[in-house]
């Protein structure tokens, strides 16, 4: 089984996932991502999915896991890339993945994290 890697930029992980995903090669991402997410001390997780073509429940749901695991973290996610048949096929199996924020790109995941962070900074007690 391939194992997805996870980079680390800053106080941010970065996901590409750029091989075709298995049900057990999610489960393991969610597992790597939390021990990293608590390792490292992430404040952020970005997801990119540029490359993946189709996902099913499975994989939809377990992206939905994965933004609750790492919010409950302290770590916001991002999903980003996704391609309109992915957001099509999403939609048609009823799957809203509530709790996830998107962007279209990296560049545009980063700057979301980095406003969510000032945003939280800014209404945190002193």
């Amino acid at each position: 089984m391939d194992r997805v890697p996870v980079l680390k930029l800053g106080d941010i992980l970065i996901v590409s996932i750029q091989i075709d995903l298995q049900d057990q090669s999610v489960l393991a991402l969610q597992e790597d991502l939390a021990d990293k997410v608590v390792q490292t001390g992430a404040r952020g997780v970005i997801i990119d999915i540029t490359a993946v073509e189709i996902i099913d429940s499975f994989i939809g749901r377990m992206l939905s896991t994965i933004a609750s695991i790492t919010r409950l973290l302290d770590a916001e996610t991002v999903v980003v890339g996704m391609r309109p048949a992915v957001a099509i096929t999403l939609v048609e199996l009823g799957l809203s993945l509530g709790g996830v924020r998107t962007a279209l790109n990296l560049e545009k995941g980063v700057a979301l994290l980095n406003h969510l962070d000032g945003a939280r900074l800014a209404v945190a007690p002193r």
